[in-house]
Parts: structure tokens; C-alpha cells; sequence
């Protein structure tokens, strides 16, 4: 058998530096200078071509400080154990099964564990229902198939197939969107560590290195369940909502800052209590209680997540930014929670009035969100 390695190696180095004005970077480049400190600090043993150790990867995904007085930014604000379990398994034979409901963070976390271990973030299948086997195994450049039959020249890999000759990470988002008939082809990719290819009579083996993190969520409309013996091929982390009505807020304030700065949003007055009240809104619909604890309320149909408050909040720094006062206030951000909260225009809708109206209304304080919510509810 033929081992097929991929013609050139992918990555930062492959990519070259990216431009300043690209509108969101890859988390190898956007951190580089982190990941940079940590590798030049890291004395632990490191799984073969890996950049960082695990304990490396751990502390630029969850922060920390360097002995230097280098700052690492948390990435993840979340149980420490759970980075720790997600680590580990990829320094192992295990791919990695990053679950949860939407909004918790899978994506952000794959990338930068991805960034981390190999350089390379843009090894990515995004998965849909339109998803073809191409897309995790290889194709074909049809205009040399014809013309000279099945070659090792007319094969177009995969980002997984280029990820086992490389030994690197691969990401597969949303699999459970994917077919079931394609997703069953990363079976033998991940319990054999090959890929047949037989058309050429041969295959492509994983070097060390390789492993393979997978997104899925049960919440979404639209999913396809993964098999038992997929499913056995995956060590499963799940990723939980914020514990705390804080936690949250720190992870949204972190993010829209991140965002502001790279669309050159100003920094608003008044973002810091909005965004404890978007955050506060959130909380209670999607628990169906209020923060105290004294009512009940309904919940609507959406998932209302952090990744959703985070939206609101930018482009509510948007509004005030360019057509505000240059303050951040309610009237900013309630037609956005109103947008995220119903989604039925009937059911959703009720649910929304309602909570205006025996919650906020009623809430000290916030008035000035009473009445904003009210005006957009018309």
C-alpha cells in the first residue's frame, strides 16, 4: 500500500500572514503572539507534532500568566475540567465530540483547540444537509479524470484527508447535519487511522499527529442522529451553558469588545449595564423563572444563547454608534432581544408580551427598558 501524503503543508506558514483588514482572522493569526509566548515557555512534553503541550493548550484556551508577565486571555470561560478532558483526548487515539445546544461555544472552542495544537484552524468541513461524501473523504479534478483516468494528480483531498497526511487537527461542524450515509464515511478514518482509495488501489494513512473534532448539537430542527458506531469513535465532552448569571456577562462583555474592535466600533458608555440586562433577559426566559426565584414565566421557542446576546449587544453598539448619542441604551438593544425571542410570530410573540409586561414592568430600575420593549412590541 501507498501512503499518500498532501502536496504542500497548510496552515499559517502555507496561508502567509494574514491581512490586517480581513474581517475576522483565524485564531492562529488573531493570537499569534500568545501562542508565540506560550511555546517559547513551554517546557512539558508535547504529543509528536503537536505545538504546545497539553497543559499549554489548557492555559491559552482558559488563560493565565506567564512568567514573563505575558498576559493569555481565556478563550473559554468555563469548568476548567472540560478543557482538560478535551485535551486529553486528542492527545490520545480519540476524536473528540464537542455537544451542546447552540450557543455554548463549540465552534470558538474547536477552532482555538485546533489553533493551538496545530497551527492550522482551516482544516473545516461544515457540515449541511447538503454535505457530499467529497467533502470528508476526496474528489475529483473532473477535467484530468477524463483525460487521463484516476490519478494521484486528478484526487482533490479533503480537509480530513489532508489533515491525516499532514498529522494535524480536522473540524467537522454541525455533523449532525450532515447526511447519516456521509457521516458514516469517518468510521473507518477514525477506528482504522486510513482512508481507502480504491480507484487508485491504495490508501491514505494518518501520520501522528492526526485527530479529528466534531460539533453537533440535538437542539436544531433539521438533524440527522449519529450512528452507534460513530458515536463509539468519539469521546464525548459536553459543553454546558454559563453557570452564573456573571460568568455570562463576562463572556459576553469579552466578546462584543473583540468584535467592536475589529469592526472599529467605539466603546459606548452605558455598554456595562446593558449588557447585564440583555444577559438578565436571556437567563430568565430561557430558565422560565426570574433571577430571584419569585416568578415563573414562559419560555419562547429559540435557544436564546450566549452566542444570540453577543449579537444583540454589538449590533446594538452599532445603532448607538452610528445613530444614537454615542451612549449605549435600552432602545438600542430591545428590538434586538425582541428579534431573538420570538421566533414565532404568534406563540413567541405572547411570551414576549408577557414578560414585558408582569416582569419588566415592574422591575426597579428599568423603565427606560419598559418602555423601549413596549415602543418596539407595537
Amino acid at each position: 500500500m501507498t501512503t499518500l501524503s498532501s502536496d504542500a503543508a497548510v496552515g499559517s506558514e502555507g496561508r502567509g500572514e494574514a491581512p490586517a483588514e480581513v474581517l475576522r482572522q483565524h485564531a492562529e493569526d488573531a493570537f499569534a503572539a500568545e501562542l508565540a509566548a506560550l511555546a517559547a515557555h513551554d517546557d512539558r512534553p508535547r504529543p509528536e507534532r503537536w505545538r504546545l503541550s497539553p497543559w499549554a493548550v489548557a492555559t491559552y484556551l482558559l488563560g493565565g500568566e506567564l512568567p514573563d508577565g505575558t498576559v493569555i486571555t481565556p478563550k473559554y470561560i468555563g469548568p476548567r475540567r472540560v478543557v482538560e478532558v478535551a485535551v486529553t483526548t486528542l492527545a490520545t487515539d480519540r476524536a473528540l465530540l464537542l455537544l451542546g445546544v447552540p450557543g455554548t461555544a463549540k465552534t470558538w472552542v474547536s477552532e482555538h483547540l485546533a489553533a493551538a495544537i496545530s497551527g492550522d484552524s482551516t482544516l473545516l468541513v461544515q457540515g449541511t444537509a447538503g454535505t457530499p461524501e467529497e467533502a470528508v473523504r476526496y474528489g475529483w479534478n473532473y477535467a484530468q479524470l477524463l483525460a487521463q483516468g484516476p490519478s494521484r494528480e486528478a484526487l482533490v483531498p479533503s480537509p480530513v484527508m489532508r489533515a491525516m497526511a499532514d498529522g494535524k487537527i480536522a473540524r467537522v461542524e454541525e455533523l449532525t447535519r450532515i447526511p447519516a450515509d456521509v457521516q458514516d464515511s469517518l468510521i473507518t478514518i477514525l477506528s482504522e487511522k486510513t482512508l481507502p482509495i480504491p480507484e487508485l488501489g491504495t490508501e491514505a494513512q494518518a501520520v501522528r499527529g492526526f485527530s479529528l473534532i466534531a460539533t453537533a448539537n440535538d437542539r436544531d430542527r433539521g438533524v440527522n442522529e449519529l450512528s452507534s458506531a460513530l458515536r463509539r469513535r468519539f469521546n464525548t465532552v459536553v459543553l454546558p451553558l454559563p453557570a452564573t448569571l456573571d460568568e455570562e456577562v463576562d463572556i459576553v462583555t469579552r466578546r462584543v469588545n473583540q468584535l467592536g474592535r475589529s469592526l472599529d466600533l467605539p466603546e459606548l458608555p452605558g455598554g456595562a449595564e446593558e449588557i447585564r440586562r440583555v444577559v438578565t433577559v436571556f437567563r430568565e426566559l430561557r430558565d422560565g423563572i426570574t433571577a430571584d426565584g419569585r416568578t415563573k414565566v414562559k419560555t419562547p421557542s429559540g435557544t436564546l444563547s450566549t452566542a444570540e446576546a453577543i449579537s444583540v449587544v454589538t449590533n446594538g453598539l452599532a445603532l448607538a454608534a452610528h445613530f444614537g448619542d454615542g451612549v449605549l441604551r435600552a432602545a438600542d438593544i430591545t428590538t434586538g432581544i425582541a428579534g431573538a425571542v420570538v421566533r414565532d410570530p404568534v406563540a413567541d410573540q405572547a411570551v414576549w408580551r408577557e414578560y414585558v409586561e408582569g416582569v419588566i414592568r415592574e422591575r426597579d430600575g428599568w423603565k427606560d427598558f419598559y418602555r423601549a420593549a413596549r415602543e418596539h412590541s407595537r
